[in-house]
Order: C-alpha cells, then structure tokens, then sequence
C-alpha cells in the first residue's frame, strides 16, 4: 500500500485536526497504536476531512473511540454527508466511557485486605489438615509412599544445598565471633567468645539462616513447580485419573524437607562454629584445641536438639506453605510468578514469627 493510500491525520492547532488517506480496514495499518500516543483537548475538536478519501465504519470507530477517550466532540468540517451518517451511527452504537473505578477509604481497603488475609489463613489451615488426613491414610498403607520422589527431593532440597549454606553458616560465625572478639578482649574475657559463637550458632543463627535459605530455594521450586502443573491442567487430569495430587505432590516434599532441614542445620551448626573458631584464632589468639575443649565442656546437647527441633518445624511450615500457594495459582502464567513470590515471603514471615515465639517459649521454660 502506497503512502497516499495509509489512513494519516495531521494537528492543525489547538483543537483542530485533519485526516488524510484511507480510513478503512485496508489503509488503518498502525493507525491506533499511533493515535494512542497522541493526546487530544477535550471539548469541540474540529476534524477537517478536505483530505479524506475514503472512510468505511473501522476507521470511523478508530476515530470515535480516540475522541471518547479524551471527551472530545467532534465538529466535522469538509464532510460529504455520507460520511456525517457514518460517523453518527457509530457514535450512536459506541460504548459508553467505562466508569471510574470507585475510590475507597483507607478503613475500607484495610477491612478487604484483613478478610482477605482471614481467608487465606482459613483456607491453608483447610489444606493443611487435609494433608494430615492424607499423610495418615499413607501411614496405614506405607507401600503406597513414593521413596523414589522423596529420596530425589532429598537431594534437590537438601544435598544441593549444602555448599550455599556451608558458606553462608561459615561467614555468619566469623561475624559473630568478630562482633564478640572485638567487645570481649576490652574486659580479659577472651576465652567467652567460645560460648557466644556456640549458643548463637546452634540454638538460633543456624536454625534460622538455613531455614530463610531453603524457603528461597525448595519453597519457591514448589510453589512454582505445582502452580505450573495446576496452569497446565495436569493436576486436574491426576484427579480425572484418580490420583490424589496431595500424596503424589505435598507429602513427599513435605517429608523430604522434614529429613532435610535438620540434617543442614547440623550441617550449618558445624560450618558456623568452624568459623568462630578461626577468626577466635585471628583475632583473639585462642588455639583451635583449646576452644574445641571449652566448646565440648560448656555446651550441652541442649542447645544442639533445640536447634535440630526448631528446624523441625520450620521445614513443615516451608513445605506446607510452598505447596499450598502453588495450589492457588490461577489464570496464566503470570500467577505462577505472583504465587512463588507470596510463597517465598509468607514462608521467611512465618519462620521468623515462629522463631520469635520459640524464644519467648523457651525463655519462660528456662531452657
């Protein structure tokens, strides 16, 4: 198509413009996107058509919706009146102007965001014990859990995780030992660095740092993996099949984890003491033989189970959490998105509330 022929339009002034070329289905072409573009006064717009040379009913709609847009009337100028029809009926059958969404008061917009977040809550409590139904009809018939699928999230939630946890544990007890080295050497009590890094270690900062690493890792690999079996109907289709997607989907990742977490946060408790004990050696002079034998004397297995329990619940809440926000998923793919990332925030939230109240529990109970 020639550029004679192409649907244009030229601003005149201030209200005024005029079209040029084919306004019809052949000569539109990228028409609307560049009218989208351009902004127009509201009020009487004077549209001269001296250089129109054909218009059939898509480009008189192209038209219309554009100065409905911006609440502009058309004053038509040097228009055959076939065309002054045209351009009436359309007008006549357009759409009316969709109504501004209604403004909300904050007491309102708070209200829906707290009921829904009552559901929600109501809903995963639903899901969870749905899964316990589950989980005890699998304990009555232990031959139909999936070893296989739980060995192979094993390894993607818990062995893959290692290095990233090792580091990280390991930089978190030379901070600590650091932090501690650098108040303690001021009073002659160097040798309290060992106790610092081994009650901090082992009863919160490791616990606690793997925790926040898996819900990165396996609650969003989860979230995203079931939401996407949900977007692409092969949940529905395990249902057809009559297969329960919780046991086939949650309870092996929910027991993977359930081995898993406890395993890294021994793991982590070993990386992170290993770090106190070389920057305690750094900085503070205290030979690895001697702090190992006051880490032995002074820490009990206490403090090593508390963590180990506390992970415990942490990689239940991780695996329940992940697997639930998944099952929400609808729409598109772009809800997989939305899920993964709620998953990921709800889960690190709840660890680090249900961490808190650990503490509370346990300082009450002189533990």
């Amino acid at each position: 198509m020639s550029d004679h022929e192409r649907a244009g339009y030229t601003r005149l002034g201030p209200g005024r413009w005029s079209l040029s070329g084919h306004w019809t289905v052949r000569g539109l072409d990228d028409l609307p996107q560049r009218l989208a573009a351009e902004s127009c006064e509201a009020g009487e717009v004077v549209i001269d058509g001296s250089a129109l040379v054909a218009l059939d009913s898509a480009g008189a709609w192209v038209l219309e919706c554009w100065l409905r847009r911006h609440g502009a009337q058309p004053a038509l100028r040097d228009w055959p009146p076939q065309w002054h029809r045209l351009m009436s009926l359309v007008a006549a059958h357009a759409p009316p102007a969709a109504p501004p969404p209604p403004r909300h008061a904050g007491l309102t917009r708070l209200g829906r965001k707290a009921t829904g977040a009552a559901l929600q809550a109501l809903q995963m409590l639903q899901f969870i014990g749905a899964t316990a139904l589950t989980a005890a009809h699998v304990l009555a018939r232990p031959q139909r859990m999936r070893w296989r699928t739980t060995l192979r999230e094993v390894q993607l939630g818990g062995f893959d995780a290692l290095p990233i946890i090792g580091l990280t544990s390991f930089l978190l007890g030379v901070v600590v030992a650091y932090q501690g080295a650098d108040q303690l050497r001021h009073y002659g009590a160097n040798i309290f660095v060992v106790d610092l890094v081994g009650y901090a270690m082992l009863r919160e900062f490791a616990p606690l740092i793997s925790a926040i690493i898996i819900a990165g890792r396996s609650g969003s690999a989860y979230a995203a993996q079931i939401g996407t079996m949900v977007i692409t109907e092969e949940v529905d289709a395990l249902r057809t099949l009559d297969i329960d997607p919780t046991e086939l989907l949650v309870l092996p990742k929910v027991l993977a984890l359930a081995l898993a977490l406890p395993l890294l946060t021994v793991w982590a408790d070993v990386a992170g003491v290993f770090g106190g004990m070389v920057m305690a050696h750094t900085q503070l002079s205290i030979g690895f033989v001697e702090f190992a034998d006051r880490f032995g004397r002074e820490l009990r297995g206490a403090s090593l189970l508390i963590g180990v329990g506390k992970s415990l619940v942490f990689a239940l809440l991780i695996a329940l959490i992940g697997c639930f926000q998944g099952f929400r998923t609808r729409g598109s793919a772009d809800s997989v998105g939305r899920q993964t990332t709620l998953a990921v925030v709800q889960a690190v939230f709840m660890v680090i509330v249900v961490d808190a109240a650990f503490s509370v529990v346990f300082s009450l109970l002189e533990l």
